[in-house]
């Protein structure tokens, strides 16, 4: 039986009936996995992201992180079919939705800020998970201050090290650990339920508007995080901006606080991607001490 009549029978099982593939093509959405849409004979779709068996966890911790923004009752994820392992391969298996890139983004900024209403006690989650490929400790900790510090900043700059990053950035970047409650006077940030990795290429539109969020890395945590996260690599409009903020004004202090957030994405991308991101993290190294100093 070949990997694609498994999966059906996959689906099938979970789903009310029998699953009979029809055509399978490969199709964008798949940066660190495979990705492909599968059609049976009544013409329903799915969307299914494949990698090694190895890379089980992930697709657990993905598929968790939908059901988790779905039972938020705030904005649309894929709905979750199944996941598992067959052979060498691990996968999960999705509901296909037609996108396009642009929409309402007003309502993108309203729904967001209604899902991070949707809090819990402590920061963290039940479940690690990975941002990009790195992995992601949410080791759940009730001081926010120190879960950024240690399960954030700290293993990133820790990876660098690791990497051969060392020098200045670790020096600095040490410095910035033992000042960031300069950063949070008079600000307490809320558990609010996070995507975690919020760029343009984590959203989208249906035919009709409706915004979808989908490729998370969730956890509970400060929503500045979030917001951060959408001006780093652009894509998201005003609108989405002035919506959000009519639905859940930011704290002025995250004007300085984004840059705190996105070091952390940058620190990422270094461990990810090379040396040519060392520079860019060292100065928002430099401006954040600017600022607790």
């Amino acid at each position: 039986m070949s990997f694609w009549d498994q999966i059906g029978e996959e689906i099938g099982k979970a789903g009310s009936g029998a699953f009979s593939p029809a055509a399978c093509e490969t199709v964008t959405g798949g940066c660190i996995s495979s990705a492909y849409r599968l059609t049976c004979t009544s013409g329903d779709a799915y969307f299914i992201k494949t990698h090694d068996a190895a890379q089980l966890d992930m697709f657990a911790a993905e598929a968790q992180g939908l059901r988790e923004m779905a039972a938020s009752k705030s904005i649309r994820v894929p709905t979750v079919i199944t996941w598992g392992v067959i052979g060498q391969q691990s996968y999960l298996v999705m509901e296909y939705l037609s996108l396009r890139s642009r929409g309402e983004d007003p309502e993108l900024g309203r729904e967001l800020a209604m899902m991070h209403r949707y809090q819990r006690g402590v920061f963290g989650w039940d479940q690690n998970n990975t941002i990009g490929s790195s992995p992601q400790d949410n080791s759940p900790c009730e001081d926010w201050i120190e879960f950024w510090r240690s399960r954030r900043l700290g293993a990133q700059l820790t990876m660098a090290a690791n990497n051969g990053y060392d020098g200045r950035l670790q020096e600095k970047g040490f410095l910035l650990l033992e000042g960031l409650d300069c950063l949070f006077r008079g600000y307490s940030p809320l558990p609010s339920l996070l995507h975690g990795d919020l760029w343009s290429g984590n959203y989208g539109f249906t035919p009709d508007g409706q915004p979808v969020l989908f490729d998370p890395a969730c956890y509970y945590g400060d929503r500045e995080t979030d917001l951060a996260m959408t001006e780093l690599f652009g894509g998201f409009g005003q609108g989405f901006y002035t919506a959000y903020n009519e639905t859940w004004p930011l704290d002025p202090g995250y004007s300085v606080r984004k840059l705190l957030y996105n070091l952390y994405h940058i620190l990422n991308h270094l461990n990810l991607f090379g040396i040519s991101y060392a520079d860019q993290a060292e100065q928002m190294v430099d401006r954040l001490l600017s600022e607790i100093q």
